[in-house]
């Protein structure tokens, strides 16, 4: 725990500047050892959340948003080259509409938020707030689409839904209203929208691996586990060491022509012949936030990979007694003025009622991936130096090789954070073949790959043989990458010969 109260720090003009004293930084919770406390420490003292008064809702600050759109910047430009349009539909669903697709409502009906109010007076009927848009927008492509010239329909949306009932709301992770992507699209034959279901689940992939630096699993969900009225969900799932937990990442669902029969979604082929379009849906959240913030941080706070700083590099003044403070002022502002003009996400931290002690471990808990530090000595050897955030190695380098030397840094964070996630998950994988090896597993907070007869019945009694106070075990999702499945090997729950290899555990 850090507490700095440090000396009064001089101006440029050497009137000395009052340092606050009672500002005390640090966490009282350590990741390994109560990591639930310690996860909401860090999303609030590094000031992307802030708690709302209305339970499970929460108020994104400057600092999660700035992520979440360094995110969409880059998913919005590559679904544009995949001709997507952005749409925008209305938040309210009528019943009659929602209730159109029975399996799907179904599996939203205890999450469905109603407004059944005007002011004071009751509306003729409840209006819902959308869960997820299927049955707002398929009225309207069964309008907009009659040929086979008007498909593929490729939309998405970039909104907010509701899902209001749930237990142990935390944030990103599990809240009542969070922000995502939607895509919805209509083709005419399966093998396009099979194509693009693995398209975008590529793209998910690539959010999390190249940009939040966390590993993924790439993979088919179970027919219990897949999305409510689809023919198939496949989606990326990342896991926990702390908690020994899944997490769905993002999911890409193949809704096949279920939608489409209930809609009435038809065209006419080139022949003349109506048929029904196949459908697609696919999205990822703000939850991707949440799950970057459990795989880095640490017990100083946040640790950002470079990709999704909002701030990339902070730069800090440390004048010393009797140091000249506009010239350190002015090598600082021209740092940051250099960085950002090679395109670096850099600032200055200029507050003078604060010591350079206090700003190092602010910025530290705010997760930002390099820190420079300039003084005298740094000024007189034309030089500066960097801490990384990861690590926290320090070198000094010439000021000439400035640029330079922090893309090279910051590549190397990057990387650095990836491959140290991915020996930590990997380190939790463990391979069983029966019952008995499940549970020790399941006990130990392993990300368990078990050998799989594939029967829904099977699946669900193994949740409810493992049902307790943390939770049950579920399948997280059939890996694309499948192991060989050697002759006669049989289900680890059944013992009935085995089709696939599968990821069990908890999971968020």
């Amino acid at each position: 725990m850090s507490t700095s109260k440090g000396s009064a720090a001089k101006g440029g003009g050497g009137k000395k500047k009052e340092v606050k004293k009672e500002t005390k930084l640090g966490m009282a919770y350590r990741k390994d050892d109560n990591f639930g406390e310690w996860y909401s420490e860090v999303v609030v003292n590094s000031e992307m959340i802030e708690y709302y008064d209305i339970s499970g809702c929460y108020i994104l600050r400057p600092w999660a948003m700035e992520i979440w759109e360094l995110m969409k910047e880059f998913f919005d430009a590559e679904i544009k080259k995949l001709k997507l349009k952005p749409y925008y539909f209305p938040l309210f669903v009528t019943e009659n509409v929602l209730q159109k697709e029975k399996d799907h409502i179904e599996g939203f009906a205890p999450e469905v938020a109603w407004v059944t109010k005007s002011g004071k007076s009751d509306l003729e009927a409840p209006i819902a707030i959308r869960p997820t848009s299927e049955t707002v927008m398929y009225p309207y492509f069964s309008k907009w689409i009659r040929s086979h010239r008007d498909l593929p329909l490729r939309c998405n949306q970039w909104c907010n839904v509701v899902r209001w009932e749930f237990s142990n709301p935390t944030p990103f992770i599990r809240s009542r209203e969070f922000l995502w992507q939607e895509g919805h699209t209509a083709f005419a034959n399966k093998e396009e929208a099979d194509e693009e279901v693995l398209q975008i689940l590529e793209l998910y992939r690539r959010i999390y691996e190249e940009f939040l630096a966390v590993p993924v699993s790439k993979g088919r969900k179970s027919e219990v586990e897949k999305f409510a009225g689809g023919l198939y969900t496949t989606s990326v799932e990342a896991f926990i060491p702390n908690t020994g937990r899944g997490i769905q990442g993002a999911t890409s669902h193949c809704l096949g022509q279920n939608f489409a029969k209930m809609f009435d979604i038809t065209f006419e082929n080139e022949k003349g012949v109506r048929e029904m379009v196949w459908q697609n849906s696919w999205a990822y959240t703000t939850r991707s936030i949440g799950v970057m913030v459990m795989t880095h941080g640490d017990d100083k706070g946040l640790v950002l990979p470079p990709k999704v700083a909002p701030i990339q590099v902070i730069v800090i003044s440390v004048p010393y007694k009797d140091a000249d403070t506009t010239a350190i002022k002015g090598a600082c502002e021209s740092t940051v003025y250099t960085l950002n003009q090679s395109g670096i996400r850099a600032d200055q931290d200029t507050r003078e009622n604060y010591s350079p002690g206090w700003k190092y471990s602010h910025w530290e808990m705010k997760g930002v991936p390099l820190r420079i530090e300039i003084g005298p000595k740094d000024l007189a050897n034309k030089q500066v130096r960097i801490v990384r955030r990861d690590n926290g190695a320090k070198v000094d380098i010439p000021v000439t090789n400035l640029v330079e030397d922090v893309k090279v840094l910051l590549d190397e964070i990057q990387k650095n954070l990836f491959k140290t996630a991915q020996e930590r998950r990997d380190a939790c994988v463990q391979v069983v073949s029966s019952w008995d090896e499940f549970t020790t597993a399941l006990n130990n907070k392993r990300l368990i790959l078990a050998p799989w007869c594939d029967e829904e019945e099977v699946e669900k009694d193994v949740k409810a043989r493992t049902k307790g106070e943390l939770g049950a075990a579920k399948t997280l999702c059939t890996p694309f990458e499948q192991p060989e499945l050697p002759e006669g090997i049989l289900c680890f729950a059944s013992g009935k010969p085995a089709k696939k290899w599968s990821f069990w555990g908890r999971s968020y």
